[in-house]
């Protein structure tokens, strides 16, 4: 849960549980004005889409530009097992970053694709990985200098 205050400079601090963060009037605004059931939905699908393979799924679904099927998505899911796939494609079908498609036929086959908010969702969260990526020196150098302090 966010706890906000605003200044009279039209910005505001945002207060979690480890640290304030400054921030401008349009972000403080947006945050400050989620309810807390939004607040927390918002934190449960981060923590869902932000596990291991779910991300994974996403991009080898986008990666392959058409709907695979499970076995193929066995395939080219490295290190996943056929039970914690099927667990995290329901999740994934269910947030509706998915679809999943039952074909009537014998054998039954069964097809999965992106949604545009499943391709919406990778887009962003590319954008943030990127922003990571682009910055691990950065947190590796807090973290010497955060060791060097503590010796």
């Amino acid at each position: 849960m966010f706890y906000c205050f605003r200044s009279k400079e039209g910005t505001g601090k945002i207060y979690t549980h480890r640290e304030v963060t400054e921030v401008t009037s349009d972000i403080f605004d947006f945050c400050c004005n989620m309810t807390d059931e939004q607040d927390a939905r918002a934190r449960a699908l981060i923590e869902r889409a932000a596990a291991k393979w779910p991300l994974r799924i996403l991009h080898v679904l986008s990666d392959a530009g058409a709907p695979l099927r499970f076995s193929r998505l066995l395939e080219r899911v490295e290190g996943i097992s056929q039970k914690v796939l099927t667990q995290t494609l329901r999740t994934l079908e269910s947030d509706g970053l998915i679809i999943r498609t039952l074909y009537p036929e014998i054998p039954p086959r069964v097809e999965y694709e992106l949604t545009p908010l499943g391709r919406d969702l990778l887009m962003q969260v590319v954008t943030l990985w990127r922003w990571i990526v682009e910055r691990l020196d950065d947190f590796d150098a807090r973290k010497a200098v955060k060791l060097t302090a503590a010796v």
